[in-house]
């Protein structure tokens, strides 16, 4: 199983010098399992570049997921240049909630007046697979849902092949109980024993205060579940949008303090745009 970032940012696209380690796009990542086949977790701004890379390799079949359906999550997919070619294929997989259905949530991102060209004008054909609680295969992958704590829902998800587990949970706070999220026990039994953890971890402890309830975690909190859980490593993920490279660092230095104070085996860092993992 190979993992890419192409966006780990949250809220909102950045751009400029301070902000070039890490990057700017909002969430999307590709998974590759051993037969090949793309993956791709939510359409944010770092699908634009994905598309790219998808055309050079003359790629028309994708399984697409979704967490959820913040405008962060699903922006770029007008971008996806895929779908304006004829014979491009997406199955679509998530859980609209109390939201509509995932077409509808999908099809929003291409509204007149905000974009000039309609969801049904697109050449690609989709299909639609509702899976809200149910683990489900995308051929050599067992992918297994988990409930967010977070505004309107969502879901983080486990990806399991020849005995290697990835974990991601993004928009996920720990610390309150947003209606249909779980106890800080679940997300720590669900992540447990994982080869790889990618956690939301947006926020430092004072910017926290004045921010609960808005659907994300202190990075000690996301920290704190990766220890406790097990994992062999763990990605801080959904940098905060106003998070210079500088700042992102020094976060991942405290966090490697701690883990060093607990003498926990954990591998610690910050998931950047362009990074690549292989399970």
């Amino acid at each position: 199983m190979i993992i890419k970032c192409w966006g780990a940012r949250g809220s909102i696209p950045v751009s400029g010098k301070d902000y070039l380690k890490y990057g700017g796009d909002t969430t999307c990542i590709e998974i590759r399992p051993k037969n090949g086949d793309i993956i791709i977790i939510d359409t944010g701004s770092g699908i634009r570049e994905l598309g790219k890379k998808m055309l050079d390799e003359k790629r028309d079949k994708f399984n697409i997921i979704f967490t959820h359906f913040h405008w962060d999550h699903i922006m770029g997919f007008p971008f996806f240049r895929p779908i304006y070619n004829e014979g491009t294929r997406i199955d679509f997989y998530g859980c609209a909630f109390v939201q509509g259905s995932i077409e509808e949530m999908i099809s929003k991102t291409m509204v007149s007046p905000h974009f000039p060209v309609n969801f049904n004008e697109v050449k690609a054909t989709f299909s639609y697979v509702t899976v809200c609680s149910r683990s489900f295969n995308i051929n050599s992958i067992t992918v297994t849902p988990i409930m967010l704590s977070h505004p309107n829902q969502g879901l983080g998800y486990k990806f399991e092949e020849d005995g290697k587990t990835f974990v991601f949970i993004t928009d996920n706070e720990l610390t309150y109980k947003h209606p249909g999220g779980l106890d800080y026990e679940d997300y720590r039994d669900f992540a447990a024993n994982a080869d790889l953890l990618f956690h939301d971890s947006e926020y430092m402890e004072e910017e926290y205060e004045a921010k609960k309830t808005w659907g994300h975690s202190i990075y000690k909190d996301s920290l704190r579940l990766a220890i406790e859980s097990g994992v062999k490593s763990f990605g801080l993920y959904h940098h905060n949008q106003n998070r210079t490279d500088d700042e992102q660092d020094a976060i991942v230095e405290d966090c490697q303090r701690i883990i060093a104070r607990k003498n926990s085996p954990l591998k610690c860092f910050a998931v950047y745009q362009g990074m690549e993992i292989v399970l």
